[in-house]
């Protein structure tokens, strides 16, 4: 079960998120900006934009007021003052046309920049040392980071920049045309029971009347819209997420010939899209009802409104025309909360998504200040010393039975333990990964350290930036790749360094497995650490990594957590892994209200299977 799954109408996770508040949400994402590289070029944006709507919203007014003298000139059917007019139309018109250009780029401008300083700032904070590895292993929050750092961090920017350039442009002409309004009916009254009755600014309080309630309208119609999104993406996430997923494991798919369940497990995903659509589908209709309803009626509202005042000789008809554009400009600031709802419903649930997985990024690492915690320190150079140490973890608690273990640089030490967790634990312990439970190890100060997981990691890229990852090609001599490939019997790949290729596809797992040891030559670490990966190779792969280990590897410590029957293979100290008696568990993590809380529900890993998987 994903994160995703998990989010619908009225559930737990959403209804807490929701609470959280959109104030602090927005606080999150201003923050992420503001400490952006793009500040800068954002915050002149903002005012080449503000520039362009105020000048926009002058031209505005000179065409409202031009509505006047072209009107009462059609209405004497005076012709050459019509033809007069006609020419100014074409001026404004124009210049108005130079701004909307203007505004638009500006705008998209805008977008831009500030997909390219969320997307920053998100893949930063992810992507600090081992963060995303604790986030993946501290709950359902985790699941489906890059749905959030893509799709929903592009349809957030879009959808606020452009609600917050309507916003602006609305609030100017508001505040331009509420003057305009209220000037051409200062003195309006009307005879109630044989008295005069005067009101001040009548349009303009007949205009904050109409759009006011169609804003509450909208509101009470629309709130669920909010939820609604929130869900349908969430849905979208986990349909990705399962085509995603057999495509990557395709070959594994057809050799079990599990097309037909793996389209049945798609299908369910897509039959909880189509669900979460049509709650939107049905709710957007309902709100259509309201917004298409108040639009219709304002290409007459604006004329019944100046009525009275037109009637009772107040106006001309240029002056009826006039305060009907001004009443116009003024309900349809006033409406952009209505004409808008849906696209604030979408931008609210989708500002929850992205400010939600910002702050459990930014909250992660308090995971490891709530448990108790393996002490990791550095010590005396070439050497290893690992003491009474236990590994927890909410399946169980695993300890090596060996409680003093010192290793030195250069030997050869073995791992063995049963069938079960523990020995993905403790890799990722020693690395460092999996700091949950007791003990101590103290690894040499300053020494490089390399890790070998059951699973290679081939990152996009040429061959030769897989050798290389993480560092850069620069840093090693061209030869250098070459003589490490020979060693390891990939001559065949040494012609093809250059190419850029999906090397994890490309290869068999034999293959990859030679060229992650490729790398460990081409690094010349200090120290090695191998899970369980020799065990997998063929007997003559073995053969050939031990030759190298003896040859080019000789000054390197290797620990291999490994299996039993390897035993005799030359290991300088063969330890042991074993159940603790103590059955300690670690307690499950999520995220709520901004604060990690103990939970009984699975976490990312468990739910998901992914590399942290600790099951066999």
């Amino acid at each position: 079960m994903s994160e995703e799954s998990t989010i619908n109408g009225g559930s737990a996770p959403l209804k807490t998120a929701l609470r959280a508040g959109l104030l602090p949400q927005i606080a999150t994402m201003l923050r992420a900006l503001w400490i952006s590289p793009v500040r800068a070029r954002l915050i002149w944006l903002s005012l080449a934009i503000l520039t362009v709507i105020l000048v926009t919203s002058w031209g505005q007014i000179r065409l409202n007021n031009w509505n006047q003298p072209f009107y009462d000139a059609l209405s004497r059917r005076d012709f050459h003052e019509f033809m007069v007019q006609l020419g100014r139309f074409c001026v404004i018109a124009g210049g108005l046309l130079v701004l909307n250009v203007a505004q638009r780029w500006l705008g998209e401008m805008i977008k831009l920049v500030l997909r390219e300083g969320l997307v920053h700032d998100l893949v930063h904070e992810w992507l600090a040392p081992r963060r995303a590895f604790r986030l993946a292993s501290a709950g359902t929050i985790g699941v489906n980071p890059d749905q959030r750092m893509h799709e929903d961090a592009r349809h957030l920017t879009e959808l606020s920049a452009d609600l917050g350039i309507g916003l602006l442009q609305a609030s100017i002409l508001l505040a331009i045309f509420v003057g305009v309004l209220w000037h051409i009916s200062a003195d309006f009254s009307f005879q109630w029971h044989g008295r005069s009755v005067q009101i001040p600014g009548y349009m303009v309080w007949a205009a904050v009347v109409y759009a006011g309630s169609a804003s509450l309208l909208s509101y009470w119609v629309g709130r669920p819209l909010v939820e609604r999104n929130a869900d349908r993406y969430a849905r979208e996430a986990d349909l990705r997420f399962s085509l995603v997923r057999v495509n990557e494991h395709v070959d594994a798919v057809a050799l079990a010939r599990g097309e037909a369940e793996e389209a049945r497990r798609i299908e369910l995903d897509f039959t909880g899209v189509l669900a979460a659509m049509r709650r939107l589908v049905a709710g957007i209709t309902r709100l259509t009802w309201v917004t298409a309803g108040y639009g219709w009626f304002t290409l007459v509202a604006p004329i019944l409104a100046a009525a009275p005042i037109y009637f009772s000789g107040g106006l001309t008809f240029g002056g009826l025309m006039m305060a009907a554009g001004a009443f116009q400009q003024v309900q349809s600031s006033l409406r952009w909360f209505v004409d808008n709802f849906s696209a604030i419903a979408d931008w609210r649930a989708t500002l929850l998504r992205v400010a939600d997985f910002r702050r459990a990024v930014l909250t992660a690492d308090e995971t490891h200040r709530q448990r108790d915690q393996i002490d990791y320190a550095e010590g005396d150079a070439g050497r290893i010393r690992i003491e009474h140490l236990e590994i927890a973890s909410p399946s169980g608690c695993v300890m090596l039975e060996e409680p003093v273990v010192e290793i030195l640089a250069g030997q050869r030490v073995l791992i063995v333990g049963g069938i079960g967790p523990g020995k993905d634990l403790l890799f990722r312990a020693i690395a460092g990964l999996w700091p949950y439970g007791a003990g101590r190890i103290v690894v040499p100060r300053g020494e490089t350290f390399m890790y070998v997981p059951r699973t290679p990691y081939l990152p996009p890229g040429t061959l030769r930036e897989v050798l290389a990852y993480p560092r850069s090609v620069s840093q090693f001599e061209s030869e250098a790749f070459m003589r490490a490939l020979a060693r390891l019997g990939l001559e065949r790949l040494a012609p093809r360094l250059d190419e850029s290729r999906r090397w994890d596809r490309e290869l068999t797992e034999d293959g990859q497995k030679r060229l992650m040891f490729a790398r460990v030559l081409l690094h010349e670490p200090e120290w090695v650490l191998i899970d369980e990966v020799l065990e997998a190779l063929d007997s003559d792969t073995r053969a050939l990594l031990r030759r190298l280990a003896a040859e080019d590897l000789a000054k390197t410590g290797i620990i291999h957590i490994g299996r039993a029957e390897s035993a005799p293979d030359g290991y300088a100290q063969v330890l042991h892994l074993a159940p603790d008696p103590t059955l300690r568990r670690l307690p499950r993590l999520k995220l709520t209200d901004g604060q990690w809380a103990e939970t009984a529900e699975p976490t990312a890993t468990e739910a998901n299977g992914s590399a942290l998987e600790t099951s066999r």
